[in-house]
């Protein structure tokens, strides 16, 4: 991991995030927030709901008139079992939106996935259209699979784009995925990299610049960023409400003035993550399990 000196860490705000108290980096958080974000990553999920459960049209509704006022775009992860209602409704408050089918080494959930990206992208729902999610960083299908979905979509949405996610240096290391791709969609996380929070913000910047040189005559979007509240340390990389707020100021602050298409991770904490992710699984949102603004 590249080293910098901490005074050089600036926000693009015009103040050292980093040597700010804890009211004065609330006050920039909730300044952010009344800007708009770019976009936020949205799953509706609730209390002891978990992917594969199905979710009511209410609680997609509450969810979205919470973020109206904060965010310009919505990213989805799936389009079945309810979640295909969420392009169609976030049309109603307003939201573009980046929508994904979930695809796994399941083949025929696959082609609900698929049938349904492609059914909500011809209504009208679709502004983005991803077709898979870190399926090679979970090794659940081969390149060859994945760029035949990729390939199928394409034909079947040709005034979309498509893309696929996963983390920035795959699109480095799979060049045939990235040929694939009409939109570069890449996930940034200098946390799950052991990455201090005094140079985090140089360290996604380094992320993004690099998926750009994979791709350097595509649009690059980053499809998930962010920084935990709460949970255990992973290297330098320590989570809590301060640096959550550190880094979410830096983040929008680099978005809003450099105009880069950033999605942040995530709207709410769901408690269903800690089985994958451990302690920190839970706290990703910034919004709590009650739909309460952290800061």
């Amino acid at each position: 991991m590249m080293s910098y000196r901490k005074d050089k860490i600036l926000s693009l705000t015009g103040v050292e995030v980093n040597d700010l108290g804890l009211d004065e980096i609330k006050e920039q958080s909730r300044l952010m927030l009344e800007q708009k974000m770019h976009g936020i990553c949205f799953s509706p999920y609730e209390g002891s709901q978990k992917p594969g459960d199905d979710i009511s049209e209410d609680q997609i509704r509450r969810k979205l008139a919470l973020l109206q006022p904060y965010t310009k775009w919505i990213r989805v992860f799936s389009c079945s079992q309810g979640n295909e209602l969420i392009p169609k409704l976030a049309r109603e408050y307003g939201f573009k939106t980046l929508v994904g089918a979930w695809l796994g080494d399941d083949f025929e959930k696959n082609e609900i996935e698929i049938q349904g990206l492609i059914d909500l992208a011809k209504a009208g729902f679709v502004d983005v259209a991803a077709v898979g999610n870190e399926v090679m960083y979970r090794k659940e299908m081969t390149e060859e699979e994945l760029i035949s979905y990729i390939k199928r979509v394409k034909l079947a949405l040709p005034e979309v784009p498509i893309g696929y996610v996963d983390a920035y240096y795959e699109f480095t290391n799979r060049p045939e995925i990235t040929n694939a791709c009409d939109v570069i969609l890449a996930n940034c996380y200098p946390y799950w990299e052991g990455c201090s929070i005094e140079y985090s913000l140089l360290y996604m910047k380094q992320m993004y610049y690099q998926a750009k040189q994979a791709a350097p005559d595509k649009r690059v979007i980053i499809t998930e960023t962010g920084w935990p509240s709460a949970g255990d340390a992973l290297g330098a990389a320590i989570p809590g409400y301060e640096n959550a707020l550190k880094y979410f100021v830096n983040a929008q602050a680099w978005s809003q003035t450099e105009g880069i298409e950033m999605f942040y991770f995530a709207a709410f904490d769901e408690g269903w993550k800690v089985g994958d992710e451990g302690s920190v699984g839970a706290s990703w949102g910034l919004w709590d399990e009650n739909e309460k603004l952290k800061f």
